[in-house]
């Protein structure tokens, strides 16, 4: 009798270690299938950063071009207002002379 309690109990335990088996294997495959969407999203979302530091740098170099065009037209026109400035006083110096 206790051959037939002993067989009962290892074969309940045999299965119990089959279905575990069964139940990991389906995990493994599920935990394969989402790393392999993860992969697959990584790449896209790779491909994206790429693409955005493209436009940061291109957008930068841009904008770059237009602040040193700005700086350079407000260094001509404050150039401009100093000759400009120099020839009044100039001539305001030559009208007091006159005027004396």
């Amino acid at each position: 009798m206790e051959n037939a309690s002993d067989r009962k109990l290892l074969e309940l335990v045999v299965a119990q270690i089959s279905e575990l088996s069964t139940d990991m294997a389906g995990i493994k495959t599920e935990m394969k299938s989402d790393m392999a969407g993860m992969k697959t999203e990584m790449t896209g979302m790779k491909t994206e950063i790429a693409e955005i530091r493209k436009t940061v740098l291109r957008t930068e170099h841009d904008h770059g071009e237009k602040l040193s065009a700005l700086f350079d037209g407000y260094k001509q026109n404050s150039e401009k207002l100093d000759r400009i400035e120099k020839e009044v006083t100039r001539r305001d110096e030559f009208i007091m002379k006159r005027i004396k």
